[in-house]
């Protein structure tokens, strides 16, 4: 069973900055592809960045502010946020896909206040 258990989230002031982290029970560089999704209140879960064995791509609403890495000898990625905003507040989760599976974390909260 893999699990995917993510970290980091909190309460951070407009202009702020958060590291999530998300730590896999496998190695990721078997993963097809990881990524990082959220999910604001009263809508739906969209894709925030995504990382593959050759490329990183980022969602328009957060590209140049938020970078996606990983430490493939702990098993673990990283979403670095940066220049945080209102619009930014959401539950995160960590996806990844793994022999045709999906695997999701359980979410980590990042509450963005003025």
């Amino acid at each position: 069973q893999v699990q995917l258990v993510e970290s980091g989230g909190g309460l951070v002031q407009a202009g702020g900055s958060l590291r999530l982290s998300c730590a896999a029970s496998r190695s990721i560089f078997n993963f097809d592809v990881i990524d990082w999704y959220r999910q604001a209140p009263g809508k739906q879960r969209v894709l925030v960045a995504a990382i593959t064995r050759s490329l990183t791509d980022y969602t328009e609403a957060v590209e140049d502010r938020f970078t996606f890495s990983k430490d493939n000898a702990k098993n673990t990625v990283y979403l670095q946020m940066h220049s945080l905003k209102l619009e930014d507040t959401a539950v995160y989760y960590c996806h990844g896909r793994l022999g045709g599976n999906d695997y999701w974390g359980q979410g980590t909260q990042v509450t963005v206040s003025s």
